[in-house]
């Protein structure tokens, strides 16, 4: 695995290192040494799948708030998405910032998202699906999110959502 830092500090790119052969590729998509080795949490408490059907479908913008706030390792194993984190540690530099990137099957890239981030998608094809590594089980009670269009963040999503949940969509806006 390549491990490329982002502007946001603990956000990382990861790409995978096929080795190729005439039956096509294998390619480790984590390993705890190497996660440990590059300050990231190797703990993975559970995984999740999201599948979406429809072009245009956003989810987001999630977060678990203390004590289970909740790093992931995020990769599209189907389609592709636009996939966006925002930095709500109020201690950091980077408080309010985002990155983003696209993320499908043919491109074999992951994103780390460390404790204190908002994470959401859009997706940019069909029968897009998302692939998640927890490092803390789901809490219902600590379940947060933000306004995916909040003008606080100011996010240039390359579409407007056709599909959002109504949760997702009543997300109040962020206040500091």
């Amino acid at each position: 695995m390549n491990f490329s830092p982002t502007p946001l500090a603990g956000v990382m790119v990861i790409e995978l290192e096929p080795h190729k052969d005439e039956r096509g590729f294998f390619a480790r998509s984590f390993c705890r040494e190497e996660f440990a080795a590059h300050d990231l949490e190797p703990a993975v408490a559970q995984c999740n799948v999201s599948y979406s059907p429809r072009k245009l479908t956003m989810r987001g913008m999630h977060y678990q708030a203390k004590p289970y706030a909740e790093a992931k390792l995020v990769r599209c194993t189907r389609g592709a998405v636009y996939d966006v984190v925002i930095d709500l540690r109020r201690d950091s530099s980077t408080f309010k910032r985002y990155f983003a990137i696209e993320l499908s099957w043919q491109n074999h890239t992951m994103l780390y998202v460390p404790k204190g981030f908002a994470h959401g998608f859009l997706t940019l094809e069909p029968e897009s699906e998302v692939f998640y590594q927890m490092s803390v089980a789901y809490q219902g009670e600590s379940a947060r999110g933000v306004r995916w269009n909040d003008p606080v963040f100011a996010i240039p999503w390359p579409h407007e959502p056709e599909v959002i949940s109504e949760r997702d969509a009543s997300f109040p806006g962020f206040s500091v």
